[in-house]
């Protein structure tokens, strides 16, 4: 038996902040780490291109499931939420990127139109912008027009997180939305409380744009 058709029912623990800890205020509080433990069925796969990444889940995506990937070639972050939506629209997606392309918000922008997805927060790296302007600016016409919102702060972190009827999901990626032929990491966990854990922690973020 390979790696590829190895599932193991997997418990873990993370290590949680004291909760005495004291902030100064509400973005200093939002900066602090965060966690939570979680038992679930854990499936590997390899995938090399976003077509064969799209056809590793035969079965569809399960509830209390957990899909980590290792890929390369053309798949990027964008490519798990085409995962998702094979099986169900959303009602509501936030990502969190450092960067993204202009034609990745393109298809943002054919999903929102469609209904494919009804609303999506967007969260950027500091950098955002300053260092790719036009993306910025397309962004800001395309988010707020169907209800989302845009945050910038010091972010580094690649989320996804999302529900729609059937199903509610979290995705953790080492890939940027946007396409490079490196190695990147991906994992997605079918659970609400994994949603609510990141829709809460990304809900609390004071953007420093203001506009």
């Amino acid at each position: 038996m390979g790696l590829d058709d190895m599932t193991f029912d997997t418990g873990f623990k993370v290590a949680e902040e004291p909760e005495d800890v004291k902030v100064s205020d509400k973005r200093d509080k939002r900066r602090r780490s965060e966690c939570i433990e979680r038992t679930t069925a854990t499936i590997y796969r390899r995938a090399f291109s976003e077509t064969q990444l799209l056809d590793l889940i035969p079965d569809g995506l399960q509830e209390g499931h957990s899909y980590h990937f290792i890929t390369a070639g053309d798949v990027d972050a964008l490519s798990y939420v085409k995962l998702v939506l094979r099986q169900q629209n959303l009602d509501y997606l936030l990502f969190s990127t450092w960067c993204m392309a202009c034609d990745d918000i393109l298809q943002i922008e054919e999903w929102l139109e469609s209904g494919k997805i009804k609303t999506i927060d967007a969260y950027m790296g500091e950098i955002f912008p300053n260092n790719y302007t036009k993306e910025y600016i397309r962004l800001k016409e395309v988010i707020p027009k169907h209800g989302g919102r845009i945050a910038v702060f010091k972010n580094h972190s690649k989320i996804f997180a999302g529900i729609g009827p059937d199903f509610a999901f979290g995705i953790e990626t080492s890939a940027n939305i946007n396409t490079n032929p490196r190695a990147e990491n991906g994992c997605i966990t079918i659970d609400r409380e994994i949603y609510d854990f990141y829709k809460a922690y990304f809900d609390g973020i004071v953007s420093f744009e203001k506009d």
